[in-house]
């Protein structure tokens, strides 16, 4: 029996599970990144941040996630 209460996703490369029902936002929070600061791009298509908080994942989606930081 397979478990539907999590998803398998691929972010950078690495594997990860999350609950079932998780969004683009719930994934950026999980890793630690200030929502503001990043850039999310879903199975090869960008992911406006407008849109992380009602994009939901998907079983097998695959995740590139780039942070930004300030300095100089």
């Amino acid at each position: 029996m397979e478990d539907t209460s999590t998803l398998r996703v691929t972010v950078n490369g690495e594997s990860r599970e999350l609950p079932a029902g998780s969004t683009v936002l719930d994934l950026v929070l999980a890793l630690g990144c200030n929502p503001q600061q990043v850039a999310v791009e879903r199975n090869e298509q960008i992911v406006r941040k407008p849109d992380h908080a009602t994009t939901a994942l998907a079983d097998g989606d695959r995740f590139e996630v780039v942070t930004f930081f300030g300095g100089g």
